[in-house]
């Protein structure tokens, strides 16, 4: 029996379906594969996913406590910067306290006291210092005059300054001790009679020149008279300017203790001098507890 012989067109046909079906195999194995990479893939982005979700919680968390912290600090940082300060200023206080008590115990307390009538120098209180008043300065050349030492560069200041402005003020009268206030108000006391006398003159040891910070002032055209001083320009220019200088006018006008005096004016401190000139108060306006307030202060 004779074998049967296939056409080379049949065999190019079962080839080509041979390697259609291999590479639909190859191909679905390949599908196959690759699906269950993209499957894996999937789980792993997933759970990469979930993980970054929650480092981003833990980190939020994180955040938000340190957010909480620095608030927490800030506010710390406040108080202690409240409490620090609270302590400088309480150690302000203390020190300045201590300042003006160390002032007060090197400052004779007599020199912001009332006298005039109502406190009293006895016959040894003389000023811890005095120097003499250049002689250019005093009226008389001749007739030699004392003033405290602290208090003499603040007069000198006051009549060159009253100078620069054309006004010609001069000292007649500055510190008188005890013995001379009183042979002065003897003398008074013959030419006036006792009742004038104790209008115009104080007795010893109530006198504020004996506490050598007080002067009577003088200035030219009154043919060395101290009577109206206060119808020259020296005096408007006082009452305008000797509070810068620390100076005040003791005896005003309707003052109630002596006649009214504009030559007589007395050294209290650049302090009390410009608050009474704001105030328009006298110094005998004050009680003596506010007047000493002013004390540590009086030669500053």
């Amino acid at each position: 029996m004779r074998a049967k012989k296939f056409s080379p067109f049949i065999l190019s046909l079962g080839g080509m379906a041979l390697v259609t079906a291999g590479l639909l195999i190859y191909g679905f194995v390949r599908i196959t594969s690759l699906e269950t990479k993209v499957a894996s893939l999937s789980a792993d982005i997933a759970s990469t996913t979930t993980a970054l979700v929650g480092v981003t919680d833990n980190l939020t968390h994180t955040l938000s406590a340190a957010e909480q912290n620095i608030e927490e600090t800030k506010s710390n940082i406040s108080s202690v910067k409240s409490q620090v300060g609270g302590v400088e200023q309480t150690v302000g206080t203390i020190s300045g306290t201590v300042s003006t008590l160390q002032k007060l115990s090197k400052t004779d307390p007599e020199l912001l006291q009332k006298y005039s009538k109502v406190f009293f120098l006895n016959e040894h209180y003389t000023p811890e210092r005095v120097v003499e008043i250049s002689k250019e300065y005093l009226y008389s050349e001749d007739r030699p005059e004392v003033i405290h030492e602290l208090i003499w560069p603040k007069l000198r200041a006051l009549i060159d300054a009253a100078k620069g402005d054309n006004v010609i003020i001069y000292v007649r009268s500055a510190y008188r001790s005890f013995d001379e206030q009183r042979a002065l108000k003897d003398q008074y006391t013959v030419v006036y009679g006792a009742g004038t006398a104790n209008q115009f003159s104080a007795d010893q040891g109530y006198s504020e020149h004996q506490l050598g910070t007080t002067a009577d002032f003088i200035t030219t055209g009154l043919s060395g008279q101290l009577g109206g001083f206060d119808t020259t320009p020296a005096y408007p220019w006082l009452l305008a300017n000797a509070y810068k200088y620390g100076f005040i006018l003791s005896y005003p006008r309707n003052n109630t203790h002596y006649i009214f005096e504009p030559w007589h004016w007395r050294f209290v401190g650049i302090q009390l001098a410009t608050y009474l000139h704001n105030q328009n108060l006298s110094f005998y306006d004050l009680d003596q507890r506010t007047i000493d307030t002013f004390l540590a202060n009086i030669f500053d």
